[in-house]
């Protein structure tokens, strides 16, 4: 799969701008692994911010394009994904050193930032999270509706129909 390690401990108070963007391998297993027909476009721009000594703002914009079939007709659509995100990264070996006052990070805060232990941080991982999460689970065709097969209409009885009749002791 696609893999691009961003060595945090090298980035400097005017921060970075990384691209990436997945070659046809990458973008093949991306496809196999997500479990669509395929991935003609993944690429994504990340600025890269240190906000304190150990801790660093990523801005992620992720731009991608998948192919799926339709749960209905099961012919091949076409989705464009375009996603902004943020991720607030604290470097946690920085954090336990810190002999003056203790840091305590609460990680049942929605905004808490998540604690890492290596300065090499994988840029990669973010991605493929919100990726997945855009996927559409049940993609449809415009206008195109499911319908029933004939027969199916009819008004079925109730599987608790039976324990009805037990009860009354029929």
């Amino acid at each position: 799969m696609i893999s691009k390690i961003y060595n945090l401990g090298r980035l400097g108070q005017a921060g970075d701008d990384v691209s990436i963007e997945a070659n046809d391998e990458e973008r093949a297993a991306i496809a196999k692994e997500v479990g669509v027909l395929a991935v003609p476009k993944f690429g994504a721009r990340v600025t890269v911010k240190k906000t304190g000594p150990n801790h660093f703002t990523l801005g992620f914009h992720l731009s991608a394009e998948i192919v799926q079939a339709c749960v209905v007709t099961l012919e091949p659509l076409v989705a464009r994904i375009e996603k902004d995100f943020t991720r607030d990264l604290h470097l946690a070996p920085y954090l336990r050193r810190t002999a003056e006052k203790e840091i305590v990070l609460d990680a049942s805060e929605d905004d808490a930032p998540e604690e890492i232990e290596s300065p090499h941080y994988e840029l990669t991982g973010p991605l493929m999270e919100e990726f997945v999460l855009a996927i559409a689970p049940y993609p449809r065709a415009p206008g195109v509706e499911f319908q029933a097969p004939e027969g199916l209409n009819a008004k079925l009885e109730s599987p608790f129909a039976v324990l009805k009749g037990l009860k009354s002791g029929g």
